[in-house]
């Protein structure tokens, strides 16, 4: 087994919580860094963090601070685990006061808003191409891994042995670890997946039925698999935990803070009232704009994406998306050498 080091979970929400919590139930030192002075003197006090998951026992073992410098001392991993507007910042900041021995991951899924880079580009950027970068990415809700409940994901770094360093401490008796070495086809996945969420979302939410959503599952795992081949990535990454198994999980669970506003647009609700509902950071309504510049940069034609952004827009209603993609000229279900 690889050496277990210190651990510096970055972004004291739900998801940066939970995997906190994961990591030190596995005996491997553990601080959780949040901004909010107040709400991380309580998680570390009252091991519990009440506005994000109330109610879920953290570790006693579990430490929490908003000193950054105190964070990052002695640290021989850090997982940032913050929303994707805030990502490129959250590094610069920890670039100075990083142990220099200390490999970066993400569990951060989007692109950054505006470029449109992959996380991993902006990690390099900022870090230099001398650190260990690896990516935490597959089918979970923060909830259920912070309860214990059995969840499967996988690392994805350029450097073999980063991956399996970042699994390792993730790996335990409810949670399984895998690795891999597509950071793009495992970013794409991630990001991907909740602008699909929100057209299945869309489409219960309109009532039109278990056929739809499924429909809408496969020929979303198509797009996603269509612009990976584009890009130059591996299907089969598409195909395991960072594609499928995280799409079907975000298109159908209600945990999804994506599917909910899918099913508020589908009732009727407007957008800004259901994300205010939701109260927490919904990637999708950014990350479409990204996935449809990185489909119109490599001519590929994403239908269901294509309409998930322009109803976020305003600039067309949930059911005239619906009936946009009803009237699409019939096709060969999949482009010829789609597998290789």
């Amino acid at each position: 087994m690889v050496s277990r080091p210190h651990v510096a979970v970055l972004g004291a929400g739900s998801w940066g919580t939970a995997l906190a919590a994961l990591i030190a139930r596995h005996d491997v030192p553990t601080v959780l860094w949040g901004r909010d002075a107040q709400a991380v003197e309580a998680i570390d006090r009252d091991h519990v963090n009440a506005r994000y998951l109330p109610g879920i026992a953290l570790p006693d073992t579990l430490r929490a601070t908003a000193d950054l410098g105190r964070a990052l001392d002695g640290a021989g991993l850090v997982l940032v685990v913050v929303p994707s507007h805030a990502f490129a910042e959250t590094l610069r900041a920890i670039a100075p006061l990083r142990p220099a021995t200390a490999g970066v991951a993400w569990a951060t899924k989007g692109f950054e808003p505006g470029s449109g880079r992959f996380l991993h580009e902006v990690a390099a950027d900022v870090l230099g191409d001398d650190v260990p970068l690896a990516v935490v990415t597959g089918p979970s809700f923060a909830k259920e891994v912070a309860l214990g409940l059995p969840t499967a994901l996988t690392v994805h770094a350029h450097d073999e042995a980063f991956a399996e360093q970042v699994a390792d401490v993730l790996h335990g008796p409810a949670f399984r670890a895998y690795t891999g070495t597509d950071m793009s086809g495992a970013e794409l996945g991630g990001a991907m997946k909740n602008v699909l969420a929100v057209a299945t979302g869309v489409a219960d939410g309109m009532g039109l039925g278990l056929n739809a959503r499924a429909g809408l599952v496969t020929r979303g795992l198509n797009e996603m698999l269509r612009l990976n081949m584009a890009m130059g990535g591996r299907p089969e990454t598409l195909m395991g935990l960072a594609g499928l198994g995280d799409l079907v999980l975000t298109a159908t669970g209600d945990l999804s803070r994506n599917r909910r506003l899918g099913l508020a647009l589908g009732r009727g609700q407007p957008l800004e009232e259901a994300v205010r509902e939701i109260g927490q950071v919904v990637e999708s309504v950014q990350t479409a704009d990204e996935v449809m510049r990185l489909a119109d940069r490599h001519g590929v034609d994403l239908p269901i994406a294509a309409n998930v952004r322009d109803v976020l827009h305003g600039d067309i209603t949930p059911a005239e998306g619906v009936a946009r993609l009803m009237a699409r000229e019939r096709k060969s279900e999949y482009p010829a050498k789609l597998f290789g």
